[in-house]
């Protein structure tokens, strides 16, 4: 009896526990409940923040007050940073050298040690941080001496040894990225000429060999791991890239294992598991250190598939090609010159350049935006390469989802840029007004940013500046991207190695300088997907070092706001792998696998290539508030350049 009254006061004592969680869970719904409501006011709030700031500009705010929110606008806005060695050529990859610096055991363990546990250099590869500490030297400074100095321009990184001394270990940039280079150099050659030692990979053409090496990952294995094992799953092929493994086979359970043969660098193995789901008919055992190079199953269908799939997505690109093309061709005089244009207002003025909105003369319903590039500006900053290159791509480009570049002119002092007026305004400025869109708002920019990513890279054109300042709506709603400053032909070896782009939008592969190609942009498109639905950027801080290092960690570590619905997010996380083999548009279906994402289900995807879709947003656009008779000189203010790289703008 006293046994069964214990049992009731135990069920008793169960249910009583029982009743409690369920009102914690309770309350735990009422506080998510309470914690959306206020996440919603906050949103709310900050929209109404926007607008009235955009509004302060009205009559009985002080002149001071709209000159400081204009200040502060440009402020907020991002520009694209550059950043390559000089004299390099990304069509003729340069094999670049770093010196070595003697150094004790201890100091190296010291450097390598607080390599390792950076939030940025922890992500280098092996190889890469012993270069690093092999080449960084040392240096003694006095008690008191300022070593960084908050506004200077930086070119050096330090590791401290001691504080008492102040010793530190040095490294420059250039130096940094000389071993960044010539270890990516290194690596794509090294992965390309192994996985042509597979016969089923030597006929592979060379650019899907370098989609094969982008998705290969580097495995470390010990003296006696086992890498595969004998009757377990197969879903991996192997390429021996430093030392040496055993193939065994074991005849029976009672059977002791026989050693079948020995592999080496160049040798493979586990080419079955390609085929098909199968399970391990041998067991390969690593004999002392070994690297190989690792690719699954999943990942090379999606990037290979077969023969027949690729010639059909081959012939899918080109007629997806000439219907982007299909476009009513613009009546352009040949012999037009800066004389024919008359000036109707300015539209903005940057660091370089003006822009303004121009029309031909009597005829004020022909309107262009010329964009006014100073020359000395040009060639203090180096960049004569980058907008040649900008030139003629934009006028090679033919798609309605890309500003059209018509013609070109140059003068004594300034180098000029006849290109389409869209009248809509920039898409930032939209997003910074309303402060977020919704889904269906953000298929469409989506949609047309996808179209225009498409037709480059059917091109071989990566673009590598994409975000909302560098899309534009014309008069009609309909967005075009612009800004190809930084974009670049890829060439023979289907890599591109400068830095570039906005601190927000890099990829990880462009932080670690491994290389990119067209996926840097899919990438760029997943933050952009997430910068509309949310307000902002995943990845931000008001350090740039802290946003790459946010970049190197992955979207897996971003926490999403409630806005984002889980088809956005599982969208926004396909295109922000950190693999850039992994990312939807760059595998075998190419952007096809965007446009059949869930998140775009009911999307009519031939009606924005037809512009037969209503736009979200219709920009109210109204004639100029100024017209001024001006003509099309600017004073250079006696920086003038012409004189100093005869002809470097000829093509102008």
């Amino acid at each position: 009896m006293k046994a069964m009254g214990t049992l009731r006061d135990l069920q008793f004592a169960l249910q009583l526990k029982i009743e409690e969680l369920r009102q914690r869970d309770t309350l735990i719904d009422e506080l998510e409940l309470e914690l959306d409501a206020k996440d919603d006011l906050i949103r709310r709030l900050q929209g109404e923040l926007d607008r009235m700031r955009v509004s302060l500009g009205t009559p009985g705010s002080s002149a001071a007050g709209c000159l400081a929110l204009r200040n502060s606008s440009q402020r907020i806005k991002r520009r694209a940073v550059v950043a390559e060695p000089p004299s390099w050529d990304e069509k003729q990859p340069p094999q670049p050298t770093a010196s070595s610096h003697s150094k004790s055991p201890e100091s190296q363990e010291l450097i390598r040690g607080t390599l390792m546990e950076n939030g940025f250099t922890k992500h280098l590869e092996r190889g890469q941080i012993l270069a690093i500490v092999d080449c960084m030297y040392a240096t003694t400074v006095s008690q008191g001496s300022c070593v960084i100095r908050e506004g200077e321009n930086a070119s050096l990184a330090y590791v401290i040894e001691a504080v008492m001394n102040c010793k530190l270990w040095v490294i420059d940039r250039l130096s940094f990225q000389s071993i960044m280079l010539k270890s990516g150099l290194l690596r794509i050659s090294q992965s390309l000429d192994l996985l042509r030692s597979a016969p089923f990979f030597r006929s592979l053409p060379e650019d899907a060999l370098i989609k094969a090496s982008d998705a290969l990952e580097e495995c470390h294995y010990g003296e006696g791991d086992y890498i595969i094992r004998h009757g377990s799953p197969g879903d991996s092929f192997f390429i021996v890239s430093q030392g040496q493994v055993k193939v065994t086979e074991r005849r029976s359970v009672s059977d002791e294992p026989t050693c079948l043969s020995t592999l080496s660098r160049g040798d493979w193995f586990g080419e079955r598991a390609l085929r098909g789901e199968e399970s391990r008919i041998v067991s390969v055992m690593a004999a002392g250190d070994v690297t190989c190079l690792v690719i699954e199953r999943d990942s090379f269908r999606k990037l290979m598939g077969n023969l027949e799939d690729d010639n059909k997505i081959g012939r899918d690109n080109k007629e997806s090609k000439a219907r982007c093309e299909e476009k009513e061709e613009v009546s352009f005089p040949p012999d037009t010159c800066l004389g024919d244009l008359q000036v109707i207002c300015c539209l903005g003025e940057g660091q370089f350049s003006t822009v303004e909105l121009v029309h031909f003369k009597g005829d004020l319903r022909r309107q262009y935006t010329l964009k006014i590039i100073r020359k000395h500006a040009v060639l203090s900053s180096g960049q004569q390469g980058r907008l040649q290159t900008e030139r003629r791509i934009m006028l090679e480009a033919n798609c309605p989802f890309i500003v059209r570049l018509h013609k070109t002119f140059r003068d004594a002092d300034c180098l000029y840029m006849l290109l389409e007026a869209c009248l809509g305004g920039e898409l930032w400025t939209l997003l910074r007004e309303r402060g977020t869109f919704d889904d269906a708002t953000t298929h469409f920019y989506t949609a047309c940013v996808a179209e225009a990513l498409s037709y480059l890279h059917s091109r071989g054109i990566v673009h590598r500046d994409l975000r909302p300042e560098n899309i534009h709506l014309d008069q009609y709603g309909y967005a075009k991207l612009v800004g190809f400053g930084c974009a670049q032909k890829i060439g023979s070896r289907r890599k591109c190695w400068t830095f570039c782009g906005s601190t927000g939008y890099v990829a990880p592969e462009m932080i670690l300088c491994k290389g990119h190609t067209t996926s840097v942009d899919y990438w760029a498109l997943g933050v952009f997907i997430y910068e509309m639905l949310s307000g902002s950027p995943p990845f931000s801080a008001s350090d740039p070092m802290k946003t790459y290092t946010a970049i190197l960690q992955g979207i897996d570590a971003v926490e999403f706001p409630k806005p984002i619905s889980k088809a956005a997010a599982n969208l926004i996380k396909r295109l922000c792998r950190n693999n850039p083999s992994e990312r939807l548009g760059t595998q075998r279906n190419g952007v096809k696998d965007i446009q059949r994402h869930k998140w775009f289900d009911g999307f009519d995807w031939e009606a924005v290539r037809k512009r037969t879709i209503t736009p979200p947003i219709l920009p109210c656009v109204h004639h100029p508030p100024e017209y001024r008779e001006s003509s099309l000189h600017h004073d250079d203010n006696g920086n003038s350049s012409h004189t100093e790289l005869p002809d470097w703008d000829k093509d102008f």
